[in-house]
């Protein structure tokens, strides 16, 4: 084995955690791929002789990666237009065809709801809450990456961290009582029944669809509120007999399959046993590049 087969190899081992690293700065599978695309092709072309952590090394170049696509976002002034929903990871509920890599995607259980706070953030506490509160790179190898001292990188975060914790972003820790919650609230949007709904979403519930650009722009919305939201979800009473369990970010969660097309994926957020959040991604076009083969019977 050459030393570029070598170096291939050792960044193969690296990938999934750097995919993880990507996904979480990004919110976007696909996106999270082309940075760590660029982060081996920096890996291929830097002398790495003298680098004794090649994981950390490669850990902090996908951030700086990821940080300069965050920024050249809004240099574009490409940011999300409307209601953004991030992509969602599809798995089934019995786990048997979950792939190893939405795994390691998915440790330290990086909801939807989690994820959307992370998209309002400056792109540099982004960064410094990512890599540090998650994967515990220290904030002196944070601090160049963001351009300041590791005192400032490290306060970049805290503003980030008080934003995530002020916000209802971490599902109960019990799987199968998430599951209840969810199929009670799918059991009321099926048959109607408007004080059942309400009766498992919080009074601050907040639900987010998007819908995509062009015509989907018109019905990507966010709402509020346990009434506002059950009235919402009594109004789609149809795709609901549609909808099937699945694990959603490993949360329980519904994918709605229309004619063996997926047309939405549901994300819930369950605190005290009642419904906090509602992520739904109902694009078209991004979840035609979803991997929601493991649904298939």
């Amino acid at each position: 084995m050459d030393d570029t087969e070598f170096l291939a190899a050792r960044f193969e081992e690296k990938r999934a955690h750097l995919r993880a690293v990507a996904y979480r700065m990004l919110g976007s599978l696909s996106e999270a791929d082309d940075a760590v695309q660029e982060a081996w092709i920096r890996l291929s072309r830097s002398d790495t002789s003298e680098v004794e952590n090649l994981g950390g090394w490669l850990t902090t170049v996908t951030g700086r990666v990821c940080l300069d696509m965050l920024r050249s976002r809004r240099s574009r002034r490409e940011e999300f237009v409307g209601t953004h929903v991030p992509d969602p990871i599809v798995a089934r509920m019995d786990g048997e065809a979950a792939d190893p890599e939405h795994e390691v995607l998915l440790a330290d259980s990086v909801g939807l709801a989690l994820l959307v706070v992370l998209e309002t953030l400056p792109p540099a506490e982004r960064l410094a809450f990512v890599l540090h509160d998650m994967f515990a790179v220290p904030f002196d190898e944070i601090a160049p990456i963001v351009g300041r001292t590791p005192t400032a990188a490290r306060q970049l975060a805290s503003r980030a961290r008080r934003r995530v914790q002020g916000a209802a972003t971490v599902p109960d820790a019990d799987l199968g009582r998430q599951r209840e919650v969810v199929d009670a609230f799918l059991a009321a949007s099926r048959g109607g029944d408007f004080e059942a709904l309400v009766a498992v979403l919080d009074p601050d519930v907040v639900l987010r669809a998007d819908a995509g650009a062009g015509l989907g722009a018109a019905v990507s919305k966010v709402v509020h509120g346990a009434a506002a939201v059950a009235g919402n979800a009594l109004m789609f009473h149809r795709t609901a007999r549609l909808a099937r369990p699945a694990l959603v970010n490993g949360a329980a969660g519904l994918v709605t399959v229309e004619n063996g097309v997926p047309v939405g994926v549901m994300g819930f957020t369950i605190r005290d046993g009642k419904v906090v959040a509602i992520d739904i991604l109902a694009d078209p076009v991004r979840l035609a590049r979803l991997d929601l083969a493991v649904l298939d019977d």
